[in-house]
């Protein structure tokens, strides 16, 4: 159904991506899908796709365009348990997505996904496809490593199967496409054996973090990350490893309340010191802990909570958390943690929160940010929605980015639009090549967004 009432749509939560969209569909099938397309090319109409809203670069909304919100497309469509694999619909979440492949393998299932993106459940699995997205598993590539095949319905509204041999080119163009070479209406996930972990949790300083990642791997951990303190000296390194399934799962483990977490963002702003105690104390009480390999990687979001810690702050202007992830060879991630540490102390930077993961190379997209086995660094940044507050951050990433690419690193596109031309084309060597193949497969630019109109015409300068 369309709604065309002059509408604005935000972004979750960055919220800073406020645009004006001429109407929402929200198609429920395939021909709904390809009635959208076809309307709107009729019209000469740009489109762009929406899932869970969560994309904080502008990548799903485009100004005075369409917004094809993808929500209801969320059916399983196939489930093959002996090649352990699944097809769902694009626009499904994460939570339903785990809750009925659960539900497809009765009272024992044996399946379960490999990775999500971390900080929030209510994303889509074609949101997820679109940034090549990645999650705490370790020893693993991003996103694309998990895709079978999916199935795209173009600019000129056909439908396409795209995987390794059909349509490879397509395949490689759409996994980390930011959804401008078509619509993703359904994927086929490879699976993971479902298994139970025990967490292993200890304080390090930063130092020990590379050796503590390569001793954790070798023990056979699966999932892992690393929660920083804002002096990027120490923090809260959680690792995830397999035992007998036979063990039950306690009903009553520790875990933290929405009030916990509500404090703790609180704290985050208000006293980092105690803060980063509260949580490293937490964590600290959970090791030994047991939890299942899929459920393990959902987490609570909590959506507006900005406004109610503003009001608790006093604060005089809306502010959000905004993210910036950086990409930086293992070896010099120590180097590159000292730098921006001494950054944020001389140039003001309110630091929340931060996390480091490790990543594999993916060698198939045309832009990809994991171009060898990196460490990333996600660094959330207090903003106030001020010109001036945004600005500060905007310059808080590019110098980021910087240090990244003199350590040989790269960053994330998905998170902002803050990068000059040639920090992205530092990072991304084909970004010219995926604009113009991008401009092949769809020349009259039926899917666009803010975030493609952005680099589209920083290139053509």
């Amino acid at each position: 159904m369309a709604t065309t009432a002059e509408l604005w749509v935000n972004d979750v939560h960055g919220q800073i991506n406020r645009t004006r969209v001429r109407r929402i569909e929200q198609p429920t099938d395939l021909e709904a899908v390809r009635r959208v397309i076809g309307e709107a090319a009729s019209r000469a109409e740009a489109v762009a796709i929406a899932g869970g809203r969560h994309a904080m670069g502008g990548q799903q909304f485009v100004s005075d365009g369409v917004l094809l919100d993808t929500s209801r497309l969320d059916r399983l469509l196939a489930f093959d348990p002996d090649r352990g694999t699944v097809e769902f619909e694009a626009g499904i979440q994460w939570p339903a997505l785990v809750a009925r492949l659960r539900e497809a393998q009765g009272g024992s299932p044996g399946w379960g996904i490999w990775q999500k993106q971390t900080g929030g459940d209510r994303m889509s699995l074609g949101g997820a496809i679109s940034a090549n997205a990645h999650g705490r598993v370790l020893t693993r590539r991003p996103m694309i490593g998990d895709v079978e095949s999916l199935v795209l319905v173009g600019p000129d509204g056909e439908l396409r199967r795209c995987d390794r041999n059909e349509n490879a080119d397509l395949f490689g163009l759409v996994v980390g496409g930011y959804g401008l070479f078509g619509v993703i209406v359904s994927a086929t996930l490879r699976l993971a054996p479902r298994v139970k972990l025990r967490r292993d949790v200890e304080l390090l300083p930063v130092s020990g973090l590379a050796s503590g990642f390569e001793r954790r791997v070798a023990a056979g951990h699966l999932y892992g990350d690393f929660q920083f303190d804002h002096r990027l000296e120490r923090g809260v390194f959680s690792t995830y490893a397999p035992v007998d399934d036979e063990r039950p799962v306690p009903q009553d483990q520790r875990a933290l309340t929405d009030a916990n977490w509500r404090d703790l963002i609180y704290l985050a702003h208000a006293d980092k010191v105690k803060a980063f105690e509260a949580y490293a104390s937490h964590y600290l009480a959970t090791n030994g802990q047991l939890y299942w390999s899929d459920t393990m990687q959902l987490s609570p979001y909590f959506d507006g909570y900005h406004v109610d810690l503003d009001r608790r702050l006093g604060a005089t202007a809306p502010a959000s958390e905004l993210l910036t992830e950086l990409y930086v060879p293992r070896p010099r991630l120590i180097e590159f943690l000292r730098e921006a540490r001494d950054d944020f102390e001389r140039k003001g930077v309110d630091l929340i929160y931060g996390t480091i993961r490790i990543i594999e190379r993916d060698e198939e997209t045309v832009i990809p940010w994991a171009r060898e086995a990196y460490a990333g660094v996600i660094f959330n940044l207090h903003t106030v929605h001020t010109a001036d507050g945004i600005a500060h951050s905007a310059a808080a990433f590019q110098r980021l980015i910087d240090m990244a690419i003199r350590y040989g690193g790269s960053f994330y596109l998905t998170y902002h639009r803050f990068a000059r031309p040639d920090q992205v084309l530092a990072c991304y060597p084909r970004f010219p090549e995926f604009l113009r193949r991008k401009r092949a497969h769809d020349p009259h630019e039926v899917f666009q967004s803010d975030w493609y109109r952005h680099y589209r015409d920083a290139f053509q300068r």
